[in-house]
């Protein structure tokens, strides 16, 4: 057994023996980067405590991450293809593993805004090799459950970065869980060379770097603009990002519609098949990162669990993610794609009209059941979506659908925070206002508690502690009069502290069931969309099939030419 796989695995007979450690190598890859996301979630009051982040700050502490790994996306996966899969695996992991030493090392708010755009850089790599080289490695007959597995690891992932990020928190500092993602990094480098064999498209031909670069001009600023417009307003940057992803787009699709080999052939757009899948993986997460950021905030703000409780709480969502992993492995073989992913888009619309219920009263178990029915969701329509999608691209561009398919979740992902956080954020001021109207709360505070439900708690906190000093200075005061008069001051203001944490946690749930409910819309109407544009008949993309045909007959060809050569000899 050779200790470091050289022979590409283009070149064998049969079915590489040790793919399954393979596609282990592949979703421990997959596990850091969503993991990357989720741990910083319960990590962020802790940093925002430390380094005094403004809201501004944190916003792009979370999506530094966010725009060079959507926007890189499909030109490192063409590049990938064309050079290696396994070296941009590799080298993704290296700049991912370095940028997470970095945030560890960080002390400004800018220092981590810098060590999460290395890390997405890092990202940017990772993601279209991990599904490049699963769909290179495994014969299509076995690729659709080596694809449920790569899924049903995300999943897990979105639970398990709480849960371990909510341990460190308990006896280190957050700089710690950047550090979950550097032993993870350097194991699955080791097990890259060892396990996974080296792949690259067959052919040899230039890369479309002007498409590449229009891409990333086109997708960075979509990216932002998504991200600035929605959370601080839609002035110059925001307005010159859309203008700027609009002109970027245009250029692209006419570029690529005219380039004897495009980065991308659009074309594919007009496939109900390739379209409708996209649109099904945008909009689910959408649904799963928006309602991802807020239950995380009820949970930890509202219902008062530290960070591991509630990474705790998050993993009936990662169970559900794998038993809906499961059951789409056995249904869609006797359904058909568009039925399993139809049901899995209406099962995660459910999920969010039952968080419509939310309101001041609810508890943990009120949340349990939409977890999990979101769960079953995701692990029903995902998979089949993107074998759909990497089905659509031809073996030399396997990395380039890869990007494609993770470019729609990253596109997905970032306006559900976008859209659906600043929903909650108007609806949570808006409600806030009109459950403290009538009251004695400077208008300055009530300013500062409409920024957000933490800054709210803040406030309500900051009352209580002004009533225990005045309580502490009447139990000193000699003065009988003026210790009674500090004593009703005291406990004017606990009321007043009581109250007021009352008003923050009814506000929030009441912006929680708001936001869901649009949610539920926005993703109701998808589906009905989705379902029509799914074929009931699956069928792959004519230029695949070709260059399959293609494929066979360079092999027979090959072959020919080995017999003939062993002959002579």
């Amino acid at each position: 057994m050779r200790l470091v796989m050289t022979e590409p695995v283009q070149r064998t007979d049969r079915p590489y023996a040790r793919r399954w450690w393979a596609l282990l190598v592949l979703c421990l890859s997959l596990l850091i980067i969503v993991m990357a996301n989720t741990a910083l979630t319960v990590a962020a009051p802790d940093m925002t405590k430390d380094l005094g982040l403004s809201s501004a700050d944190l916003q792009w502490v979370i999506d530094g991450y966010t725009v060079p790994y959507a926007a890189l996306m499909l030109l490192l996966g063409a590049i990938g293809d064309k050079y290696s899969r396994r070296g941009a695996l590799v080298l993704g992991l290296a700049v991912f593993g370095g940028g997470a030493v970095f945030g560890y090392l960080a002390d400004s708010s800018t220092t981590v805004i810098a060590a999460r755009a290395v890390m997405g850089v890092g990202a940017a790599l990772i993601m279209p090799a991990t599904l490049s080289l699963l769909a290179a490695t495994f014969p299509r007959a076995e690729r659709a459950k080596a694809i449920t597995l790569w899924t049903a690891t995300a999943g897990l992932a979105i639970a398990t970065g709480p849960v371990v990020a909510g341990a460190l928190l308990r006896d280190h500092g957050w700089s710690s869980t950047f550090l979950i993602n550097v032993p993870i990094a350097a194991v699955a480098i080791v097990g890259a060379f060892v396990l996974v064999p080296p792949s690259r498209a067959g052919h040899h031909d230039r890369i479309d770097y002007v498409g590449g670069l229009l891409s990333v001009t086109w997708t960075g600023a979509l990216v932002y603009m998504i991200i600035e417009g929605p959370h601080f307003g839609w002035g110059v940057k925001a307005v010159s990002a859309a203008v700027v992803a609009g002109a970027g787009l245009v250029g692209f699709v006419l570029w690529e519609l005219r380039h004897p080999r495009p980065i991308l052939d659009v074309r594919r757009f007009a496939h109900r098949r390739f379209a409708g899948s996209n649109l099904a993986v945008a909009l689910f997460f959408l649904a799963v990162f928006g309602a991802f950021y807020y239950l995380t905030q009820h949970l930890q703000f509202v219902l008062g669990y530290d960070a591991l409780e509630t990474g705790v709480r998050m993993l009936p969502l990662a169970g559900a993610v794998f038993a809906g992993s499961a059951l789409t492995g056995w249904l869609t073989p006797r359904v058909g794609m568009k039925w399993t992913v139809s049901a899995g888009m209406v099962g995660g619309t459910t999920a969010l009209a039952l968080l419509t219920r939310v309101d001041a009263g609810s508890a943990y178990g009120d949340l349990v059941a939409p977890l999990i029915i979101l769960g079953l969701a995701i692990g029903l329509a995902l998979s089949p979506c993107t074998d759909a999608i990497m089905g659509a691209f031809p073996e030399s561009e396997l990395g380039v659908g890869g990007a494609v398919n993770d470019t729609s979740l990253e596109l997905g992902g970032s306006l559900g925070i976008a859209l659906l956080g600043s929903l909650l954020a108007t609806s949570y001021g808006d409600h806030l206002t009109d459950a403290t109207a009538g009251g004695k709360l400077p208008a300055s505070a009530l300013d500062t508690a409409r920024d957000s439900v933490g800054a709210g708690y803040a406030v309500a906190q900051g009352i209580g502690e002004k009533a225990h000093q005045l309580g502490a200075q009447a139990a000193r005061t000699t003065d009988p009069q003026q210790a009674a008069q500090l004593e009703q001051q005291a406990t004017e203001l606990a009321t007043g502290a009581r109250r007021m944490a009352d008003a923050v946690g009814s506000a929030f749930s009441d912006a929680v069931a708001h936001t869901s409910l649009v949610g539920a819309v926005i993703l109701g109407i998808g589906t009905v969309l989705v379902a029509f544009l799914l074929p009931r008949h699956e069928a792959a993309a004519p230029e695949v099939e070709e260059e399959e045909k293609h494929t066979e007959k360079d092999t027979e060809k090959g072959a020919e030419r080995e017999a003939t050569d062993s002959a002579a000899r």
